[in-house]
Parts: C-alpha cells; sequence; structure tokens
C-alpha cells in the first residue's frame, strides 16, 4: 500500500474550539466552524508536539468551571461536614 508509506508533507494549524479543546487541521484549508488559530502551524508531528505541551486538562471548558464553581461554593460554605464516629 504504498499511500500509507507515502511522508505527510503536509502543513497543518493547530485549531482550538470554545470548549478549549485543540485539534490539527490542514493550514491550507479554512478552519471547520467553530474553530478557530490557535497559532501554531507546521508539521504534523510539531503540532502534536504543541497540542501535547499546552492541553494539559483534557476536560471541556464547561466542566472545568461547572467545577470550580461548585469547589467555590463549598468554599463559601464552609466546605463538606466532617463526620463522627
Amino acid at each position: 500500500m504504498a499511500g500509507d508509506e507515502r511522508e505527510d508533507t503536509i502543513i497543518y494549524k493547530v485549531v482550538i474550539n470554545a470548549e478549549e479543546q485543540y485539534s490539527i487541521w490542514p493550514a491550507d484549508r479554512e478552519n471547520p466552524l467553530g474553530w478557530t488559530d490557535a497559532g501554531k502551524a507546521g508539521p504534523k508531528a510539531e503540532c502534536l508536539a504543541y497540542i501535547e505541551q499546552v492541553w494539559t486538562d483534557m476536560r471541556p471548558k464547561s466542566l472545568r468551571d461547572r467545577m470550580a464553581q461548585a469547589n467555590r461554593a463549598i468554599d463559601r460554605d464552609g466546605g463538606a461536614e466532617e463526620g463522627g464516629d
């Protein structure tokens, strides 16, 4: 299968969506709907290495925000009650 053995010479760009999830996309193509440039372009391996470096929390932004809000509410209300024996 010659197609599988070809070197990938496509230049990619890193894109990000509103949930702060990352992906790569061919640099010469218009971004998919809902995705914007993240400021990095180059060979596939370079773009994937960049994503691995910057995308340290895989949870969607909406989930991170809800969890932070819940933690603030717990802190505000004095934390969880401590159990007794």
